[in-house]
């Protein structure tokens, strides 16, 4: 029996390619994200495509009835749907939090207790959640999208304990720099809330980074391929990280003491 796999935020980048991937692979694939009309080509490649968006419950319920009332189960959940809200602590609204805070860990959670009563029942199912090294270093400019990548890591850790009775595994992905929309949208949303004021040296410095680092970045195939490795592992490890930098970042996180690794990140932004 094929397993079924579910994936969100799979009009783009990490998403999409993971969708193609593992359909290349021959487990049954529903690709999920609110832009539609940019997953069409995924038809015809045997994916199954959804209109979703994590930030509505209607929407979700269906999705997920909907994958239920096909296939009878879900072997896999996917969370990849996320963005980046980047901006100055102090510049950025409100509201923009929220709804960083909606889309990268409510959505994710939302769609975990979601999926949980099927995968009981199955006594067993894997939850991956794509996290980042974000989710374990907090760069300046960066505060609410390193707040939703900690919460997921934090929530990833306490569920992975609560379900392992049941079967079901818990695994964290967490990339490092990635060929995808999320730099520009991040830079974008950066430069709109902190361009113009304090901050604007520091908002400068940070686009100009992205833009140095562009071509340096990892194929999304990399992230593919990890989500395969954990599927397929009888005991997959608890997190799995690549991509551009993952490895030295991780590695420093582990052995600096905050005070060098701050020296070391706002170097980079002076």
């Amino acid at each position: 029996m094929k397993q079924v796999v579910f994936i969100t935020g799979a009009s783009s980048g990490i998403g999409k390619v993971m969708a193609q991937y593992l359909a290349q692979q021959s487990f049954t694939v529903y690709a999920a994200a609110r832009r539609v009309e940019r997953m069409q080509d995924l038809t015809h490649q045997g994916i199954n495509i959804l209109s979703m968006d994590v930030t509505d419950e209607n929407s979700m319920v269906a999705g997920i009835q909907h994958i239920i009332d096909k296939e009878g189960r879900i072997d896999v959940l996917v969370n990849n749907a996320g963005f980046g809200s980047y901006g100055a602590v102090e510049d950025v609204p409100l509201e923009d939090a929220r709804y960083q805070l909606e889309v990268n860990v409510m959505g994710a959670a939302r769609l975990i207790q979601l999926v949980l009563p099927h995968m009981r029942e199955q006594r067993s199912g894997k939850i991956i959640n794509i996290s980042s090294i974000g989710g374990k270093i907090s760069m300046p400019l960066g505060a609410w999208y390193h707040a939703s990548k900690f919460a997921l890591e934090a929530i990833s850790d306490a569920l992975r304990n609560e379900v392992r009775p049941f079967g079901i595994d818990v695994v964290v992905i967490e990339p490092g720099g990635i060929q995808s929309e999320w730099s520009g949208i991040a830079v974008g949303n950066g430069l709109k809330n902190s361009s113009q004021g304090a901050y604007k040296q520091m908002a400068t410095k940070f686009a100009d980074a992205h833009s140095k680092f562009a071509t340096r970045l990892s194929d999304p195939l990399i992230i593919a391929k990890l989500v395969w490795k954990a599927i397929i592992a009888p005991k997959p490890k608890t997190r799995y990280a690549a991509g551009f930098m993952a490895g030295p970042l991780l590695t420093l996180k582990k052995v600096l003491s905050d005070r060098m690794l701050d020296r070391i990140l706002s170097s980079q932004l002076q």
